[in-house]
Formats: C-alpha cells, sequence, structure tokens
C-alpha cells in the first residue's frame, strides 16, 4: 500500500518528468517556473520541517510510520 511518504516521491518525479518535457520542447519559461516553485517548497520544507504537500498528501493516504507499526 502506498503512504503519504512514498506518493510525495512520486509527485516528485512527476514534476521532474514535466520539467524535462517543458524543456525539451522549449519552454523554459514555464520550466524555470516549476523548478523555482519547487525548489522553494523543498527549501522551505527542509528548514522548517513543514511540508503542504505532504500534509495534503497525509489526508489521503495513512503516513508510512502507521503501515510500519502494522507489520511489527
Amino acid at each position: 500500500m502506498l503512504c503519504a511518504e512514498r506518493m510525495q516521491r512520486i509527485v516528485q518525479a512527476i514534476l521532474l518528468g514535466l520539467i524535462m518535457g517543458l524543456a525539451g520542447a522549449q519552454m523554459f519559461k514555464a520550466a524555470f517556473l516549476v523548478t523555482f516553485a519547487m525548489m522553494i517548497t523543498l527549501f522551505i520544507a527542509g528548514l522548517t520541517g513543514f511540508c503542504p504537500g505532504l500534509m495534503i498528501l497525509k489526508k489521503i493516504f495513512p503516513p508510512c510510520k502507521c503501515e510500519e507499526q502494522k507489520e511489527n
């Protein structure tokens, strides 16, 4: 079963693929803006520990810690 932290990494991979597609289509401004927004979000999450995307995903998917506790 997917958990919120794993889904966050999947969403990040999708965003990076979107950025590569935009750059490949020579839409450099859009690729730059999406990259810049992702960088700011990751920077804020790294400094404060608050990640808005993860908070939203935790409402949809269970956190990974719950999955580990069920196995034990």
